[in-house]
């Protein structure tokens, strides 16, 4: 069975978490949806690139999600959802996807 690419699992992550929230007015529901895509991310990523770059790919999928409240204030919610999702998902791309081994 092949993996789901890490890009797909930050973005069901980002994406999934702020509309559960957001559709069910329960917002832990969304931080469960968010947790969960970025434990498989994590995990994806120390397979892929190894522990450093898990750990530090882990920090710009939580890292996206803190900034995409202060942004959502500027430019609107699913503006900034997006603009935060798709950064995520080039980092994970360029630095999990690529990188071809552990360390």
């Amino acid at each position: 069975m092949p993996s789901v690419p890490s890009p797909v699992i930050t973005t069901a992550g980002l994406v999934g978490g702020y509309t559960a929230a957001r559709a069910t007015g329960v917002r832990p529901l969304g931080g469960v949806v968010l947790a969960a895509c970025g434990a498989a991310a994590y995990a994806s990523w120390r397979r892929s690139a190894g522990p450093r770059t898990a750990a530090a790919l882990t920090g710009v999928y939580l890292g996206a999600f803190g900034l995409s409240h202060p942004l959502a204030k500027k430019i609107g919610s699913w503006p900034s959802v997006l603009a935060v999702t798709a950064g995520t998902a080039a980092a994970a791309w360029a630095f999990g996807e690529r990188s071809g081994g552990g360390e």
